[in-house]
């Protein structure tokens, strides 16, 4: 049915479900699993911390790196425990249009996304959402 399954990954509970599911089909499927997060732009107050510290912009992007490799560290050895291998990666890109060259660039079948119930950001989440099922190139299975 599927045979290579990419979850996109970030510090939420819902991309843990999103995870598991991802996980779960990978095994019943036989399927490659692949995670991906986007290691977005510095908020806009970091230009504040450049007079500080010139060097804060770059320690503040290491430190979130580091943080991202080690939720794919984590991600590989939760689908290792059930069978899976998982292969993680960090892009560096606007959310949606990073997810869609790495779905391209994988040649994904399926994209395992978390639903974040209780966003503040709602309208924007869904907008997201909503362009990644459009436009994505494989199909979509979204978990809340």
């Amino acid at each position: 049915m599927f045979s290579k399954i990419v979850v996109a990954l970030n510090h939420l509970p819902e991309s843990l479900r999103a995870l598991r599911a991802a996980i779960d089909l990978a095994r019943s499927c036989n399927a490659e699993l692949a995670t991906v997060s986007i290691l977005s732009d510095l908020p806009a107050y970091t230009s504040f911390a450049i007079v500080v510290d010139p060097s804060a912009p770059d320690a503040m992007k290491d430190s979130r790196r580091r943080a991202h490799g080690d939720l794919h560290e984590k991600a590989s050895l939760l689908a290792q425990e059930h069978g899976v291998r998982a292969t993680g990666s960090v892009v560096e890109a606007r959310e949606v249009q990073a997810i869609l060259q790495f779905l391209r660039e994988q040649r994904a079948d399926l994209l395992v996304i978390g639903l974040h119930q209780h966003d503040f950001y709602l309208s924007r989440l869904w907008s997201s959402v909503y362009d990644l099922a459009q436009e994505a190139p494989c199909s979509v299975l979204c978990v809340h």
